[in-house]
């Protein structure tokens, strides 16, 4: 899929974080993408004990993602990231994504509740 619009592909969807080294935040393979950059730190804080090397957090917008989805890449997005992604996906026509209020029904008691996107080969 290829993005026309650049006002589209720079839509900002959540935060990200890595470290100097290149390290990323992740669920297993899946790159975390937060809503919030105080959500992002918090799950840091949740799921990580040494945040001295994760200290980089920044903003990621839906052409990047696509982009890295486009070369194998896989995303665990939080509820909030999750929507706004859906939202531009959407409209985007891209198919196949689990709706947002299915997936999110119940909340996790650790607050750490991500689906995680990925595309595959068909």
């Amino acid at each position: 899929m290829t993005i026309v619009h650049s006002a589209i592909s720079s839509k900002i969807i959540g935060y990200f974080a890595y470290s100097k080294t290149g390290n990323v935040f992740c669920d297993g393979d899946a790159c975390i993408i937060a809503g919030t950059e105080e959500s992002m730190r918090s799950y840091m804080k949740l799921m990580i004990y040494n945040l001295k090397e994760l200290n980089i957090v920044k903003k990621t917008r839906f052409g990047e993602i696509i982009k890295g989805l486009e070369q194998g890449g896989a995303y665990a997005f939080d509820k909030e990231s999750y929507i706004k992604f859906f939202s531009i996906a959407e409209k985007q026509d891209l198919s196949d994504l689990p709706e947002p209020n299915n997936f999110f029904l119940e909340s996790s008691p650790t607050g750490l509740h991500f689906i995680r996107i990925q595309f595959t080969e068909v």
